[in-house]
């Protein structure tokens, strides 16, 4: 069994366009930007031993506003520019009640069983409540990246940070200590 590092998509790994003081994913591909820092962060946690798996919510798909290829075609871009092992995804909205859409730790738990991961040695790093609560779920160890928005915040969290670069001096040392 191994570790992981969980990671959400907008706003940890890629800038997030902020809209009524919440976070929304880039309109397009050309509108992709990947966050300063986080190519070697994520280099470093793979170097470290982290399986590196993305989980992330792409409800605009179920709403209509976005397809579902301009979301894959995203990921494909991301995947070619980082060393990631997997990005999973949630298509649904709120109302779909899946098992997958964060909070609910579904897309964690799949992961866990198909690259034998060691949740409770595992970490989510992630930006909303939504995030921290299906890392906690899961039984995983859990970062806060707080973007400063205008939202309901995580009730818990192991570490509060500014972003995965911070996040991944911690677990650096964390990993270097066991």
């Amino acid at each position: 069994m191994r570790p992981a590092v969980f990671l959400d998509r907008d706003g940890v790994i890629n800038r997030a366009a902020v809209r009524n003081g919440a976070p929304c994913p880039p309109a397009s591909l050309q509108d992709l930007e990947i966050l300063p820092g986080v190519a070697q962060a994520l280099s470093a946690l793979k170097d470290s031993g982290y399986v590196l798996v993305v989980v992330t919510n792409q409800p605009d798909v179920a709403r209509g506003a976005t397809t579902r290829q301009s979301v894959e075609d995203i990921h494909v871009r991301i995947r070619s520019e980082l060393c990631l092992d997997a990005i999973l995804t949630c298509f649904h909205d709120n109302c779909d009640g899946c098992d997958c859409r964060k909070p609910q730790p579904g897309l964690l738990l799949r992961a866990a069983r198909d690259f034998e991961l060691d949740l409770a040695s595992s970490f989510m790093i992630g930006d909303r409540w939504r995030d921290v609560e299906a890392g906690e779920r899961a039984g995983c160890r859990t970062f806060y990246i707080d973007g400063g928005y205008e939202e309901r915040l995580p009730a818990s969290c192991d570490y509060r940070v500014g972003s995965l670069p911070e996040a991944a001096t911690i677990l650096l040392a964390l990993a270097a200590s066991r």
